[in-house]
């Protein structure tokens, strides 16, 4: 009797065993998503909540998106959630792969950096493939159309800007800026400013907002003040601005575009570039790294050239301090990974997705919450 009792009390002990390894196995998340192209497939460590996030970020690479990362990162964890970060690296292909493995690995929510801007057809295959798996998703920064995508589903949001807002300031701050400098930016002294346009990307919200508006508000306030319009540095150009192939909005696009140029447009010949506008602080230290190695923006005592960017990153920050850059327009990174985590938190409590939202700027109609710009220059605050 006794050792029929010691059998059955050691098979229980083992059939405990075995379910308790079964249950970290299964719905784990893993901290290996921080790799380019890669993401958790299941295991690894366990988190301290049942809720996996994966969270699809179109490009570690982005200054400004490490930013967002970071931030989320840790209020993530600090709500208990260990995330799983996913880089496409800049492709869409890959992105939209990881998202089918995510949810296959058993995802129960998906915030989306949406690497596709110029077509609406990756977010729309995204919100299918959650809608199937009844799972909710943010998309967040990169703009993605009202109707064909986040009104198309009930368990879809989007956190991101006003993106001609960031145009907008940006263009003000230019044309401000030059009104109270204008003898000392025209180099050439004839009475105009040439100036050079570094864009993101084609076809992408924010940059085409940026890119417009940041030129044509500088052309308001100079014009207004009796001042010509801003002359762009190649007066036969097709297009009024020089583009990150690549879509990457990177500083090296940049600095190998103001490398080239500073070879032709100098004060040697007369024609130098007297002002740089650029749809984000990446490539306005690329472009200002280029005036360095000739003798420029090298702080006090060199000649300065107006360079002005977008997002308000670290790096940027520090160069204005510094002198060596205008200004910029501040993209909030910790109050979108804020904005964020309230809808995580919804989730997360079972609420609806868009509940204690009314304290945000929400579009009428479409469930799209928008972060606000700030102006950041030397006279500002950290």
């Amino acid at each position: 009797m006794k050792k029929t009792l010691a059998l059955a009390l050691a098979l229980v002990m083992c059939l405990s065993a075995l379910i308790g390894c079964g249950n970290k196995n299964n719905g784990g998340n893993a901290t290996g998503g921080d790799q380019p192209g890669t993401g958790d497939v299941g295991g690894g460590a366990a988190t301290t909540d049942d809720l996996r996030v994966d969270v699809f970020y179109y490009d570690f690479s982005d200054v400004y998106i490490s930013t967002v990362r970071a931030s989320l990162d840790q209020q993530l964890k600090d709500l208990g959630i260990e995330p799983n970060n996913w880089d496409a690296a800049g492709s869409q292909p890959t992105q939209t792969d990881q998202v089918n493995t995510a949810i296959t690995a058993g995802s129960k929510l998906l915030i989306v950096n949406i690497v596709e801007t110029s077509t609406s057809d990756p977010a729309k295959d995204i919100v299918e493939a959650a809608r199937k798996a009844d799972i909710p998703v943010i998309f967040f920064n990169r703009e993605v159309a009202d109707n064909d995508v986040i009104n198309s589903y009930d368990k879809c949001a989007f956190v991101g800007t006003n993106a001609p807002d960031a145009g907008h300031m940006q263009g003000e701050m230019i044309g401000n800026y030059l009104l109270a400098n204008y003898d000392k930016v025209d180099l050439n002294g004839d009475g105009k400013i040439s100036y050079v346009m570094f864009k993101g990307q084609e076809a992408n919200a924010e940059a085409e907002a940026r890119t417009q508006f940041g030129q044509e508000d500088a052309d308001k306030v100079l014009t207004a003040a009796g001042k010509p319009a801003l002359e762009y540095y190649d007066a036969s150009a097709a297009t009024k601005y020089l583009v990150d192939t690549a879509g990457k909005w990177s500083a090296q696009a940049a600095n190998d575009y103001m490398v080239t140029l500073l070879g032709s447009y100098n004060k040697d010949n007369n024609n130098m570039i007297e002002l740089i506008i650029c749809n984000n602080d990446g490539m306005a230290t690329g472009a200002i790294s280029a005036l360095q190695n000739v003798g420029y923006n090298n702080g006090e005592g060199t000649t300065i050239i107006p360079v002005f960017g977008v997002d308000a990153t670290d790096d940027a920050k520090a160069l204005i301090k510094q002198g060596n850059m205008t200004g910029s327009i501040k993209q909030d990174a910790v109050g979108m990974a804020s904005t964020i985590l309230t809808l995580v938190q919804n989730v997360k409590s079972g609420a609806a997705l868009m509940d204690n939202t009314s304290n945000y700027t929400v579009d009428e109609g479409v469930a799209k919450i928008r972060v606000p710009y700030g102006v950041y220059d030397a006279n500002s605050e950290d």
